[in-house]
């Protein structure tokens, strides 16, 4: 198949309906949106048409318009490669397939689709991994400070390793970036995840499944009973696993695990919300990250940001006093080709490490405010998230605009 180009799908869809090839339709959408560097493609039925959205770093793009007519077959043939029910058009369904490219490129894609008003709705993320299988710890975007803390977190032999942020945050990443640094021949590293993201070679990967009963804190249980030094947990989403895991990290085990929460300093009080005492989150927590994707100035269209006063005074209002000055320098994307005259290229995680340390041990134990250990942690030298943005903001790496965006000031 050549290169497969926005123009070439438009002609296809532009053919009469009845002479459509929906295998040709299906494989040139996603061929197109790995091309475009989409994370997801979204398949969103309206009264009169298929809407196909990608979201390219982070933001959804409109990119074509189905005719209606041939939106179930669409679906059919997602179905069939996902190995789905076809005659299954009231419940929602989740499938995998693997997707080869023209040039020879496989991934897996995770297929998520929901009956609604107007048919049914479709999801694909694409999970590919040369990204992934070429980062390292140290090109994560750590400021040294908390690459000194993380390396420390992760070399104690137990404990408590936890990430927190919204969905599509590139936990998942960090998680894998740690695990990937940890996994030596004389470790045994087990994770239950849900789903299971990437291959990792040397790493026993369980995935949840609810129809059997393997829930996460199932899944944990059974994995303790296989000797293993490091345990990855995907998410603690209720009491009956945090416990679990708690327990697994003051029994000499490294675990490592995701919460949800909006910055570093409430994941603690989050698992006092989970019914864990105070004094067993002081004795096994070592860090608590924090993260956001925010998107990359694109290299090719990038220029100095000469920021007028009254924009510096309107932007100044939304951070922090002090945080912005006149004598600082920004940068932004002018627009090209490269990046779709967007003017971003890429994204990049902003961060917040907090490490716990025996004041906030302390205040953990006296059950204070996530307002008040977020207090001590920074008194003790921690960058917030938007600290971080801004540092990576004068460094060219991101806008003020951006980290406003993510981060909702």
């Amino acid at each position: 198949m050549a290169a497969i180009d926005k123009d070439s799908i438009d002609k296809l869809l532009k053919q009469p309906e009845e002479t459509i090839s929906i295998i040709d339709l299906v494989k040139s959408l996603i061929e197109f949106a790995y091309a475009s560097r989409a994370s997801d493609i979204h398949l969103d039925p309206s009264e009169d048409k298929l809407i196909v959205r990608f979201r390219i770093d982070g933001v959804m793009h409109d990119v074509f318009h189905v005719p209606k007519a041939i939106h179930p077959e669409v679906i059919s043939r997602i179905k069939v490669l996902s190995g789905l029910r076809t005659d299954e058009h009231q419940i929602p369904q989740d499938g995998r397939l693997q997707f080869i490219t023209s040039d020879k490129v496989k991934f897996d894609i995770r297929v998520s689709i929901v009956p609604t008003y107007h048919e049914e709705n479709t999801v694909m993320r694409l999970l590919i991994q040369e990204g992934q299988a070429a980062r390292e710890l140290e090109t994560l975007g750590f400021s040294e400070r908390d690459l000194g803390i993380v390396r420390n977190a992760i070399a104690k032999p137990y404990g408590m390793l936890l990430i927190t942020g919204p969905t599509g945050s590139g936990k998942t990443t960090t998680l894998y970036t740690m695990l990937k640094k940890l996994n030596q021949p004389d470790v045994s590293i087990i994770t239950i995840e849900d789903p299971v993201e990437f291959s990792l070679e040397g790493v026993d990967q369980i995935q949840v499944n609810a129809q059997t009963g393997l829930t996460f804190a199932n899944g944990l249980r059974a994995i303790l009973r296989q000797d293993p030094n490091i345990i990855m947990v995907g998410e603690i989403r209720d009491e009956e696993t945090a416990s679990i895991a708690v327990n697994a990290a003051l029994t000499g085990h490294l675990l490592l695990s995701t919460l949800h929460t909006n910055d570093a300093a409430t994941t603690l009080p989050r698992l006092l919300d989970m019914g864990i005492e105070p004094f067993l989150i002081a004795s096994t927590v070592n860090i608590a990250i924090a993260q956001r994707l925010v998107r990359k100035i694109c290299p090719v269209c990038k220029e100095e940001e000469k920021y007028s006063v009254s924009a510096l005074e309107t932007l100044g209002a939304a951070f922090p006093v002090g945080t912005i000055s006149a004598d600082m320098n920004f940068f932004k994307g002018k627009g090209c080709k490269t990046c779709n005259n967007t003017g971003y290229l890429g994204r990049l995680p902003i961060y917040e490490v907090m490490d716990v340390s025996d004041a906030v041990r302390e205040a953990i134990i006296g059950r204070v405010s996530a307002d008040e250990l977020k207090k001590i942690a920074v008194h003790e030298g921690m960058t917030t998230m938007l600290q971080d943005g801004i540092r990576k903001s004068t460094q060219g790496l991101t806008t003020l605009e951006e980290i406003l965006r993510v981060i909702h000031g």
